[in-house]
């Protein structure tokens, strides 16, 4: 299905058990990915935190959350697509539209996550700080990514 035939939307409250589901989906399919938190967590996580303090947005298709971004400030907190969805150009669309008129815009991606770091890249990041690990609960090096326009 082309990225044309999904919708992009504000996230409801609602969306909370389905937006995390997108994202144990999408951090489970990278082998290099510890597993740190459980899939309660992960719901209490999007209800208690993400929904409530960050301007969520969710792509549909047929009804069915398929992925979403989550952005506080000039940064861009969360941003997963369902890894049967991905490479149809909805992480773009996720993207461009949550940082539309942004001048500055910051996020981090692991070090490990080639994919990521290529789709970031391609969207006009460039890599700001590299981290060891120690900053985030993985314990896996980062990179702080920048986008200025």
């Amino acid at each position: 299905m082309p990225s044309a035939d999904v919708a992009l939307r504000p996230a409801a409250g609602s969306d909370a058990r389905d937006i995390a589901r997108i994202m144990r989906a999408a951090l489970g399919s990278f082998a290099w990915m510890p597993t740190v938190h459980t899939p309660d967590e992960d719901l209490a996580f999007i209800s208690g935190i993400v929904l409530p303090l960050q301007r969520v947005t969710v792509a549909e298709a047929a009804k069915s959350i398929v992925g979403f971004i989550a952005v506080h400030g000039e940064w861009v907190e969360q941003l997963y697509i369902d890894p049967a969805w991905t490479g149809r150009g909805i992480g773009s669309r996720l993207l461009e539209q949550a940082t539309a008129g942004m001048t500055e815009v910051k996020l981090h991606c692991f070090q490990a996550n080639s994919g990521a770091r290529r789709f970031y890249e391609r969207h006009g990041f460039t890599a700001a700080k590299f981290g060891d690990g120690s900053g985030n609960e993985e314990r896996l090096p980062d990179i702080q990514y920048l986008r200025r326009r």
